[in-house]
């Protein structure tokens, strides 16, 4: 069964840091370009950032651009999206997902999900 995990959200106060891992299961992620997904409350859901299959490309929203780092390690089949300076406009669900493609995609593109990690920042 394939599968991707989300983990690492949580509580934190503004102008701190999380790193969220998305980790496959049932395939190797390899072969996918793997994308971090936001959705807030009220909001459609949005593309934070995206790394090809390799890990030679990297996209960012550019509300994130300078805050967050997307990256990954293929031989643990995990990518990780390490999230600094938060805002409390960044509280969302997380999600990441994986294209079976060298190249960042459209969303609609994205054929695998997770379920999900909840990140809230407040004081």
């Amino acid at each position: 069964q394939l599968q991707l995990v989300e983990s690492g959200g949580g509580l934190v106060q503004p102008g701190g840091s999380l790193r969220l891992s998305c980790a496959a299961s049932g395939f190797t992620l390899d072969v996918y370009a793997i994308g971090w997904f936001r959705q807030a409350p009220g909001k459609e859901r949005e593309k934070v950032s995206c790394i090809s299959s390799s890990g030679g490309d990297t996209d960012y929203a550019n509300s994130v651009k300078g805050r967050f780092i997307i990256s990954r390690d293929n031989a643990k089949n995990t990518v990780y999206l390490q999230m600094n300076s938060l805002k409390p406009e960044n509280t969302a669900i997380y999600y990441c997902a994986a294209v079976r493609f060298y190249f960042c995609s459209p969303q609609y593109e994205y054929a695998y999900w997770g379920q999900g990690t909840q990140v809230t920042v407040a004081s």
